[in-house]
């Protein structure tokens, strides 16, 4: 039993988490923005929801675009 983990180290896992890690950031970064936009229709909530929406706008497009270095193997 020297290697019980081995299956982690194969590239189709390594791929799959990779773009589970985009589809995540892409689909928290747009939950956001959504959030950001209704929080800045009323008044008193528009310095939160510029804030919040313009995070979402980041985390979107570093999830579209960003590259997500694999892990080092053990």
């Amino acid at each position: 039993m020297t290697h019980t983990t081995t299956w982690w180290h194969r590239p189709w896992v390594r791929a799959t988490e990779n773009v589970v890690g985009h589809i995540a950031a892409i689909v928290v970064g747009f939950v956001m923005m959504v959030v950001g936009l209704a929080l800045g229709v009323t008044m008193i909530m528009l310095p939160v929801g510029i804030v919040v929406g313009l995070a979402g706008v980041a985390i979107f497009v570093g999830g579209l675009f960003a590259h997500i270095a694999p892990r080092d193997s053990p």
